[in-house]
């Protein structure tokens, strides 16, 4: 008979045995704490309250936005996506789009996928039944993500669904748990987060000193960036006028961080808690001067996890760490033993909860260090089958944030006319287009409409056929998709004609500002995509084709 290190003898059993038995309790069982230790439910707390918020920011921008978007009648729509992989993938089409989506389509279904995606998120904010509403969460966003194409081809998307994956298991079980102080995270979730906290500095570190940008080698990639970025703010404004050697600095400042810093995640508390003071100004900052969605958000939340509760407890009075605990420390401490009848099984379901843990764990360690590896040696040959498993999910991702600079900002604007000479403008909601509207701080909140339209301005409308979609929808006076803009110059009567043309925008200087109100001016460039026109007959025709060139990128 041999002895374990514990109480308990077991019979003939391997001493390795015993040590994987040992590191796998270790590493997916709850973390213990000491005074040397400390440990994580104040951090954990907070980056999932914050959590919720963000998944409720993004319900919240895609009620007002996705049947326009999504919907039988809006730009791309969901059902006839999904139709076309049926018909190609047939019994895979499952796996290839994990969506709800499959059930229906409709507005009705769009719209319920986005209000119970909200009232989950809202849930998961006030800390109720956590592990369930971030599934809910999780499940509605991933629903939206597969069937929206170009609308959710966005790294942030894929962070929030890694950082989304990872909670569930990081959450703490039961209803109401409060703080969670009788079901510790475990090593690996919070590892994970943090890893993929790493990942998304340092590979973004990676891509702009080997995405082949030289803005970034010579210093002069920040010298346009608040001016050319997605959703300028009026703050970014200001800044953006600040003089080379500022914007300069701003860039030494952001490779500092993201090449060399970030590594002090994996050294002791201390170094982890000075980094965190580090990196958080440089989130706010970039929240106050572009509005990048929840994008920085979630960045700033996961950061959260480099503090302890020793700190946290240091630094929040105790009066507010009680009224956030409340009695629900007391009642989670109550239910934490389980009664001695089915104790039995509460082992059993925690072993099956820490073998499904384990396999979902590996294999996104497994997937984001390989995608991680490629970045060095992309022709390395591990095992691809595992990567493309998770694909679809998106819960496993390689980051690479401004790899490459935009040198110059140009703008889509969709324009309509009764008789093809007088032609009226679609005004946007969000993007710059009325030169004496100051930009606005709309972040976390996403147009993800107008937001495309940026990254189409980009190359040829041939890239982004969805804006050639829109002049269709517009030109037969498409409700849901004019709700995409804030108002509609052909109230009466659908246009006969409808274009897209392309200007280059520039920040206007501080005098011209203060002399004449404006903050922006433009040129015009050109038609940007074929005009349509309505024929007596019915049919809608495409007119010439353009062939404008835009400046060198």
């Amino acid at each position: 008979m041999t002895f374990t290190s514990g109480n308990a003898a077991v019979y003939g059993r391997p001493p390795m045995e015993e040590r994987l038995e040992f590191a796998l309790k270790w590493l997916l069982g709850p973390e213990t704490t000491s005074e040397k230790r400390p440990g994580h439910l104040w951090p954990r707390w907070i980056f999932l309250r914050a959590l919720g918020l963000i998944y409720c920011s993004a319900f919240y921008s895609l009620l007002f936005q996705i049947k326009g978007l999504l919907g039988p009648n809006g730009i791309l729509p969901a059902g006839d996506y999904l139709q076309a992989i049926a018909s190609q993938l047939q019994s895979q089409r499952f796996w290839y789009a994990p969506t709800l989506l499959w059930l229906g389509a409709s507005d009705h279904a769009l719209m319920f996928l986005c209000w119970v995606g909200l009232a989950a998120s809202l849930l998961a904010v006030v800390n109720i039944w956590p592990r369930v509403s971030l599934l809910i969460c999780f499940v509605c966003f991933l629903s939206f993500v597969c069937a929206a194409r170009d609308f959710s081809g966005y790294q942030s998307d894929g962070m929030l669904l890694e950082a989304g994956f990872i909670a569930l298991f990081f959450a703490p079980p039961g209803f109401w748990p409060g703080l969670g102080r009788a079901n510790s995270p475990s090593r690996a979730s919070l590892f994970l987060l943090r890893w993929e906290w790493f990942r998304i500095y340092f590979e973004s570190g990676l891509a702009k000193m080997f995405g082949g940008d030289p803005t970034w080698r010579n210093f002069t990639a920040m010298d346009k960036y608040y001016e050319n970025g997605p959703l300028p703010t009026w703050i970014g404004w200001y800044v953006g006028h600040f003089p080379h050697w500022f914007h300069a600095s701003a860039v030494f400042y952001t490779l500092a961080i993201e090449l060399v810093l970030v590594w002090m995640l994996f050294l002791p508390r201390r170094f982890r808690i000075a980094l965190f003071w580090i990196v958080a100004p440089f989130e706010i900052s970039i929240i106050l001067t572009g509005n990048y969605a929840f994008l920085n958000y979630l960045v700033f939340s996961l950061g959260f996890l480099l503090l302890d509760d020793r700190f946290i407890e240091w630094i929040v009075p105790q009066r507010i760490r009680d009224a956030i605990e409340g009695k629900d420390a007391k009642r989670s401490m109550e239910g934490a033993a389980p009664q001695s009848g089915g104790a039995r099984w509460h082992q059993r379901l925690a072993l099956v909860r820490m073998t499904i843990a384990g396999v979902c764990f590996a294999l996104v360690f497994y997937v984001s260090t390989t995608l991680f590896i490629w970045m060095f040696a992309p022709s390395l040959p591990l095992p691809q089958k595992p990567v493309q498993v998770l694909e679809p999910f998106r819960i496993a991702n390689s980051y690479g944030l401004f790899a490459r600079m935009t040198p110059a900002r140009f703008e889509i604007e969709f324009q309509g006319s009764a008789d093809g000479k007088t032609w009226k403008p679609y005004l946007f909601r969000y993007k710059p287009q009325i030169l004496s509207k100051p930009p606005g701080i709309y972040a976390p909140y996403q147009p993800r409409f107008e937001w495309n339209l940026w990254f189409a301005s980009l190359a040829s409308w041939q890239e982004s056929r969805f804006v050639l979609w829109t002049e269709e929808r517009l030109l037969v006076g498409e409700p849901d998709v004019l709700a995409l803009f804030a108002e509609n110059p052909f109230a009466g009567a659908p246009p006969q004609q409808v274009r897209a043309v392309i200007y280059q925008y520039w920040f206007t200087d501080e005098k011209t500002k203060r002399e004449q109100g404006t903050w922006w001016r433009r040129e015009l460039l050109g038609e940007y995509a074929p005009a349509l026109e309505h024929n007596p007959d019915g049919k809608i025709v495409m007119l010439d084709i353009p062939t404008i060139e835009l400046p060198a990128q």
